[in-house]
């Protein structure tokens, strides 16, 4: 079934890794309530059912939505969806947004996952990203959680900090382990262009990012979180069995969803399209009863590489049968571009399944690039 995903661009503090889209003003966000609904109606026709799967509240940081907020959007989505009795329901938050009141509020809302971005337990390292929160609020907002009844948590982490040692590291996501969290998202820090901590790095102001170091830590994660019996069913996702993201899970096996929101970007099966990530011009529009968005139709190339870019990142990896649905000379260039890495022990086939080994997840966007099929 279909998914359904709103983007809230606000943020109390910018973070210095971030490049996702947002702004530190409030000031519009009764607005974008607004405007939100308002695109929910003009593109109620999207999808082509009306059942959902999911909701996925995401930014940004939607625990600065109001519970009137949340109620508001919620009784628009159910003016023309049904929800699945089942349905994952998840809000992201940040740690200092969520005291004992708030999660009493969305323990009373639909709202039946919590995607909780802890990012780190050391302060050295929560200096170092710009985040919000401190340590102690990392632990506690996790307990509150708990104590509200949520059982369905998240928690995203962080890892090749130069602030962290190895040891620390360990330490860390050992710490995160015991907690007893089903699902949890781990991330290696980058400095990615156009974010402050590039800019930090260029000057000279921040230590830079350590590949190495981080290529370590990712090893070290894959063995511990195995251990403790977490499947890493895609790169940067681990989830005791049937824990799995539902929501995101859809992203990866190609199933459509429809993004409301700036910047949200939505998926039909033969195409993909996004809205403009610019807050005013998305308000602007909106009070048009336009939709400020750009659409591309998906070659088949495209969709072949897409799939091969999305499928071969979880436990699951690639189908030869759905390649060869694409047409046989696509399924012949799989196969003879596969083979190094099959011989290289990179990648594992198993009854006409393809997917990366743990030394393989290392290169996973260099051996999808590797297998890309490149358009004329």
């Amino acid at each position: 079934m279909a998914g359904l995903y709103f983007h809230i661009p606000f943020c109390r503090k910018a973070c210095h890794y971030c490049n996702f889209h947002f702004s530190t003003s409030l000031r519009q966000k009764p607005a974008m309530v607004d405007a939100l609904i308002r695109e929910l109606t003009l593109r109620v026709d999207y999808l082509p059912q009306r059942q959902l799967d999911s909701v996925y509240l995401g930014g940004g940081t939607p625990s600065l939505l109001s519970a009137d907020d949340l109620q508001r959007l919620f009784a628009a989505v159910h003016q023309y969806y049904q929800i699945t009795p089942e349905a994952e329901i998840t809000l992201e938050a940040n740690p200092d947004d969520l005291n004992a009141e708030v999660l009493a509020q969305l323990a009373d809302s639909p709202i039946n996952r919590l995607s909780i971005g802890i990012q780190s337990f050391s302060e050295a390292d929560l200096r170092y990203m710009n985040r919000a929160h401190n340590a102690t609020e990392a632990h506690r907002c996790i307990e509150l959680a708990q104590a509200a009844g949520f059982t369905d948590l998240t928690i995203d982490l962080i890892y090749g900090s130069p602030t962290t040692s190895d040891a620390q590291r360990a330490q860390r996501l050992a710490t995160a382990l015991a907690i007893g969290i089903p699902h949890h998202s781990s991330y290696a820090l980058t400095g990615a262009p156009n974010t402050a901590l590039d800019h930090f790095i260029r000057k000279g102001k921040a230590a830079p990012v350590e590949e190495d170091k981080a290529a370590r830590h990712f090893e070290h994660l894959q063995d511990i979180t195995a251990a403790a019996g977490y499947l890493h069913y895609e790169i940067s996702n681990f989830a005791l069995p049937d824990r799995f993201a539902r929501h995101n899970t859809a992203y990866w096996q190609g199933v459509p969803y429809l993004g409301i929101g700036p910047s949200a970007h939505s998926f039909d099966g033969q195409s993909r399209q996004w809205n403009r990530a610019h807050n005013a011009q998305y308000l602007q529009a909106l009070a048009r009863d336009e939709v400020p968005f750009e659409r591309e139709e998906l070659s088949i190339p495209q969709r072949y590489n897409e799939y091969l870019l999305t499928g071969l990142r979880t436990m699951w990896g690639v189908q030869l049968d759905k390649i060869t649905q694409l047409g046989t000379d696509y399924r012949e260039h799989f196969l003879r571009q596969c083979q190094t890495f099959l011989t290289e022990g990179l990648l594992l086939e198993t009854a006409g399944a393809y997917r990366l080994s743990a030394a393989g997840k290392l290169l996973a966007d260099r051996i999808a690039l590797a297998l890309f099929w490149e358009e004329d």
